[in-house]
């Protein structure tokens, strides 16, 4: 039985909604009585996580009545010896969501405004609105490539935060070194720029940049990276930031104290060094990639070619059809529609097999169809 209390809310939640992810293993198990199921919807690695990760994780096990250090001390320095700047220029987090909200929570009043690109990802727009700030949405261009005029033009006395996503999820399209040096150096001075590089790693253009660059050259940029993807530690949610000490020693007023697990802070350093698991990452997402745009040229597909691990694929009024046909067979994808792109999926990249499997079964839907 539901209870309605007359207890008032926050006007901000009015423009809140939760986070969508995509659906679990088991829950599709569950439901189709299937013992094998295919999830490329949510970019994780297909080789599972780091080995060296595993190991540490597997040895500290016994010291869980230990809190994790709050200072993250050991995982900063090792970011800091990876990255060649400073322990005190990063800030580690609950995976690069929260990180988003605390930057949110630092820096935004309620009539502040924040330039956010579409399609992109929602999170910037839920750290947004929690704070009751504007969103200022500016389109991509064609192709989804990002328009640095629009961005400069939508800029206001009371923009205070630019949120941009390069690659971007979930076009896999990116902004350049060029365009982003142009973007920078056009802004005001006090105008934050979030640059959420969680797929920087398989960026592989020669003109892209993961923005540390421009951190280093003392820009007001914020740089966002993540274990998840690449290091394959989703499930333990490790992310960081890497900007100005000055910055970091702003966000770190409203974390908590202790928002990193133990496990999550040894995984991640441990993770960081795993050369092996890194380059065999890598290995497997540049050939996933060619084998899904090969499959996608020969059923006549129009995509998205991306510097992600992540594919977006356009099949027009069919779309939620073959996303749905998909499900039924044990095949999870995204579907666009979350992102205002009803005619697109999103699919992960995954091992050759599942690649397999699934391009055999897109092919079999629209025969069908």
């Amino acid at each position: 039985m539901k209870h309605s209390f007359p207890i008032p809310v926050r006007g901000a939640l009015r423009n809140l909604s939760p986070y969508s992810p995509g659906k679990p293993i088991w829950e599709l198990q569950q439901e189709l009585g299937l013992s094998n199921i295919i999830k490329l919807a949510s970019n994780e690695n297909p080789l599972g996580p780091s080995p060296k990760a595993l190991e540490v994780v597997a040895q500290s096990l016994s010291d869980l009545h230990r809190y994790p250090d709050a200072s993250t001390v050991r995982l900063r320095q090792a970011l800091a010896a990876h990255h060649q700047m400073t322990p005190e220029q990063f800030i580690v987090s609950n995976g690069g969501d929260e990180l988003i909200t605390l930057i949110a929570k630092t820096f935004l009043e309620q009539e502040d405004e924040v330039i956010v690109c579409s399609p992109s990802f929602s999170e910037y727009e839920f750290g947004t609105h929690l704070m009751g700030a504007t969103v200022v949405q500016v389109p991509l261009g064609p192709s989804f490539k990002f328009d640095r005029e629009a961005i400069i033009n939508a800029v206001t006395a009371r923009t205070r935060w630019l949120c941009l996503c390069s690659p971007n999820n979930p076009t896999g399209t990116y902004l350049t070194r060029k365009d982003l040096h142009y973007i920078l150096d056009a802004l005001p001075k006090d105008i934050l720029v979030l640059l959420d590089a969680a797929y920087s790693q398989f960026a592989t253009a020669s003109d892209y940049t993961d923005g540390l660059e421009f951190v280093r050259a003392g820009y007001p940029v914020i740089v966002l990276q993540t274990f998840s993807k690449l290091h394959g530690l989703a499930g333990l949610r490790a992310g960081y930031g890497a900007a100005s000490e000055t910055l970091i020693q702003q966000i770190v007023k409203v974390k908590e104290p202790f928002n990193v697990n133990a496990l999550a802070q040894i995984a991640a350093t441990a993770a960081l060094r795993d050369n092996e698991h890194i380059r065999l990452t890598l290995e497997t997402n540049r050939e996933g990639k060619l084998q899904l745009y090969h499959a996608f040229q020969k059923m006549g597909l129009p995509y998205v070619e991306s510097m992600g691990n992540f594919v977006l694929v356009e099949f027009g009024a069919e779309a939620k059809g073959v996303y749905e046909s998909l499900m039924a067979r044990g095949i999870i994808v995204r579907y666009g529609e979350i992102w205002n792109l009803p005619r697109h999926l999103r699919i992960s990249i995954g091992n050759r097999e599942e690649i397999s499997a699934l391009t055999q079964a897109i092919a079999d839907i629209l025969a069908c169809g």
